[in-house]
């Protein structure tokens, strides 16, 4: 089957939601959704007319490539479509991939302190300004959801909500355990520990992503908020938690001392776990038959190494090493790493598909 008659299906839809949009009874809701979907389905459209375009011209090109009188022009003409032919197949090729309809959404990013204590914490910390300082390359809005610091000046685990274009798609690789080497500053001998943070990133769901039935799903607790050591940090119950039962996902929040604005919070959370769980259901699912070699996302999977005394930071699912760690942790230089990543995500589905 030739490249263009495997996308046949989406020039029809591409017609058809053309079609639909014109028609005068169409409800401000419809024309939203039917408009980002054509919106989308266009950039294809034109790289297909491109691409048939582009192959006429080349057999044509070859013809006058025997003619001694056409032939030095007829040269020039061929190099480049000799590059440009690959570069919209490759384009069109990437159309065949099945969506993630997660992709497009905004996330939430948590932070979790794992094996070794203090060092952990402001590891999660460093994390944490690692993400922001991407968020920022990015031009996307961070705001922190909930914190818990720790003695020393880290945290024991963050949440934060991150807001603007493909910010799952990014970020959805960044799930799993991410491991540090480094001479902890408390460390008299100069000895080399190793410590790990939890990093999980989920897809903020929107209402219509997950029903819940509030009076028969959800069991609401409300109690004072605490701060380090235990104390209470107010004198109302303020803090909420949340606890789904039909999956038992629990979840916790007392930053803010409104319990109305601690309650909203949870939801905004709970919702994206629920919506998470969902996802990933489907994930195993598409990729019962393989194993990506950009892993599972699953939260146990040592993912990365950041060893400070080399300068290195190593992503062990594609062999991908950096001897820019300090760019690396600044944000800056994360995007080398990702879009490493998304790119073997891509080669994989592309073999799929061939």
């Amino acid at each position: 089957m030739s490249l263009l008659s495997k996308l046949a299906p989406l020039k029809a839809r591409h017609q058809e939601l053309s079609s639909l949009m014109s028609q005068p009874d169409l409800k401000g809701d419809d024309i939203v959704k039917l408009s980002k979907e054509y919106a989308e389905l266009s950039p294809i459209i034109e790289a297909m007319v491109s691409y048939d375009s582009a192959v006429t011209e080349m057999e044509e090109i070859q013809e006058l490539l025997n003619d001694p009188d056409m032939k030095e022009m007829a040269q020039e003409d061929y190099g480049r479509l000799s590059k440009l032919i690959p570069e919209l197949e490759y384009k069109i090729k990437l159309a065949l991939i099945p969506k993630d309809e997660a992709d497009s959404k905004n996330a939430i990013l948590e932070i979790r302190a794992g094996t070794g204590g203090d060092e952990a914490a402001l590891f999660a910390a460093d994390l944490y300004a690692m993400y922001k300082g991407y968020a920022s390359v990015c031009g996307w809005q961070m705001s922190m959801i909930e914190a818990s610091e720790s003695e020393v000046g880290g945290y024991k685990q963050i949440s934060c909500e991150i807001k603007g274009s493909d910010v799952f798609a990014k970020l959805k690789f960044e799930s799993g355990v991410h491991r540090v080497q480094r001479v902890p500053k408390t460390e008299t001998q100069g000895r080399i520990h190793t410590s790990a943070a939890t990093v999980a990133v989920l897809p903020e769901a929107e209402d219509v992503d997950v029903e819940i039935d509030e009076a028969r799903d959800l069991r609401i607790d409300t109690y004072r908020s605490q701060g380090a050591g235990g104390q209470h940090v107010n004198t109302t119950d303020s803090a909420v938690r949340i606890t789904h039962i039909p999956t038992g996902i629990v979840v916790e929040m007392q930053d803010e001392r409104s319990q109305h604005k601690n309650r909203a919070k949870a939801m905004v959370v709970l919702r994206s776990r629920i919506y998470e769980e969902q996802w990933r259901k489907q994930q195993e699912e598409r990729a019962a038959d393989r194993k990506s070699q950009v892993g599972t996302g699953d939260r146990s999977e040592r993912i990365r190494t950041y060893n400070f005394p080399q300068g290195r930071v190593s992503d062990h699912r594609i062999n991908l090493t950096l001897y820019k760690l300090d760019e690396v942790i600044a944000g800056n230089a994360l995007g080398e790493i990702i879009n490493s990543l998304i790119a073997e995500d891509h080669a994989e589905s592309l073999a799929e598909i061939e």
